[in-house]
């Protein structure tokens, strides 16, 4: 593995388990036993890493969201999707535990990221109109389009929904099973949408990989 890439597994590693504002870049070098002026030859300074951090994540969503052009969309589809996506969220975690000031401290990133959401809501809409198309969901254009804005808000939003309303106060880790409660939050709003032949069928495969969790009830 070069160089390069251990930093920036590194980096994901730290900015995920401690947070991105209390890891510096001597911090990452010494994680990796290595020189600073080693670290910085391949990165100028911690926004560089972080950039380059989310143009992976990026890359590994929009392979989630990609929907198949040869065949239609199952239920099992469905799934794959929220699984993906929120796994991702998971192993990126550090971005939307912080995003706003992420964003506000990178122009460029900040530009990207706009650019990103686009694509991701664009890929959204085709999922929703794929399962339209098979009859798992009944809604009109703008049903989806409302959607699907409200399915990603719910994905990019999550970290921040559970540190302020769910964490003690110095509690500080948000772990993979309260993440999981925002697929079922996801699969909430579809529920009016539903149609009776799928309807069933949705809600087993609801309740095998995210049932409702404690703190809703």
């Amino acid at each position: 593995m070069s160089t390069k890439q251990r930093i920036l597994e590194a980096a994901l590693t730290l900015f995920n388990d401690q947070g991105e504002r209390a890891v510096t870049t001597n911090h990452i070098a010494a994680h990796l036993n290595i020189s600073p002026g080693n670290l910085y030859y391949h990165f100028k300074n911690k926004q560089a890493i972080i950039f380059e951090l989310f143009l992976a994540y990026e890359t590994r969503v929009l392979e989630y969201l990609s929907v198949p052009d040869d065949r239609p969309l199952t239920a099992a589809d469905k799934v794959n999707y929220l699984k993906d996506v929120f796994t991702g969220l998971w192993q990126y975690r550090f971005m939307h535990r912080d995003m706003e000031h992420l964003l506000n401290a990178d122009d460029a990133l900040h530009a990207r990221y706009r650019e990103f959401f686009q694509l991701c809501l664009e890929q959204v809409r085709k999922i929703y109109r794929g399962l339209r198309a098979v009859g798992m969901i009944e809604l009109n254009d703008d049903d989806v389009d409302a959607l699907a804005l409200n399915t990603w808000i719910v994905v990019t939003s999550w970290f921040s929904f559970l540190r302020c309303n769910l964490m003690e106060e110095n509690q500080q880790d948000i772990t993979l099973e309260m993440l999981w409660g925002g697929i079922y939050q996801i699969f909430a709003l579809e529920r009016p949408f539903l149609t009776d032949d799928y309807r069933a069928e949705i809600l087993r495969l609801q309740q095998q990989l995210s049932p409702k969790p404690d703190w809703l009830s």
